[in-house]
C-alpha cells in the first residue's frame, strides 16, 4: 500500500511538469541547415523556429550523433570587431519566430564523429528550457553557402516534441 501511495503522489508531483513539458509540440523548424567547413573547423546551425504555441519557448540546447558538441551561440560585431559568445537560452515569441542565422543566434557543432560533406542529412535533437526535445534534420551546405540553398529551401517542417524527459 505504501508503494501504490508513493507512486500516486510521485505522480501528482510530476503532472504539471509533464504537462508544462508538451509547448515544444508548438514548435516547428524549417530551414534547417549546416554550413559545413574544412577540416576540424566547427560547423554553424541555422534554422527557423516557429512558435504555434500560446505560450514563449525557450531552445536552450541541442545534441546530435553526429557531433560530440553542440552549443548555442551568438555572433555580434560591436565597434568593428566580430565576436562570439555561448548563449544559454533563445527564445522564441509565442505566435512568433527566431531565426537561427549566420551573425546571430546558431548552432556551432564540433568534433565531428565522421565526416560530414554538402548533401549530408544530420539528425540534431533540440533541447527546450520545459525539459522537452524536438528531433529535426538540418542539411549540410557547403563553406560558401549563404542559406538553406536553392536545391533545398526548406525541409520538411518537424513536428512536436520528439521526448519528454520526466
Amino acid at each position: 500500500m505504501k508503494t501504490l501511495g508513493f507512486a500516486m503522489l510521485l505522480g501528482a508531483a510530476l503532472l504539471p511538469g509533464a504537462l508544462y513539458a508538451t509547448s515544444a509540440d508548438h514548435v516547428r523548424v524549417s530551414h534547417a541547415w549546416l554550413r559545413i567547413l574544412p577540416g576540424e573547423l566547427p560547423a554553424g546551425g541555422y534554422a527557423t523556429l516557429q512558435n504555434t504555441g500560446k505560450q514563449p519557448a525557450a531552445l536552450t540546447g541541442a545534441h546530435s550523433s553526429t557531433y560530440a558538441d553542440v552549443m548555442l551561440h551568438l555572433s555580434s560585431v560591436a565597434g568593428g570587431t566580430s565576436r562570439m559568445r555561448m548563449a544559454a537560452a533563445i527564445s522564441i515569441p509565442a505566435q512568433g519566430e527566431a531565426q537561427l542565422a549566420p551573425g546571430g543566434y546558431h548552432l556551432m557543432l564540433s568534433r565531428p564523429v565522421h565526416p560530414v560533406t554538402p548533401g549530408d542529412q544530420v539528425p540534431l535533437t533540440l533541447t527546450f528550457a520545459d525539459g522537452s526535445t524536438l528531433d529535426t534534420t538540418f542539411i549540410a551546405r557547403p563553406a560558401n553557402a549563404a542559406d538553406a540553398g536553392p536545391d533545398r529551401p526548406a525541409l520538411p517542417t518537424t513536428h512536436g516534441a520528439g521526448h519528454n524527459h520526466d
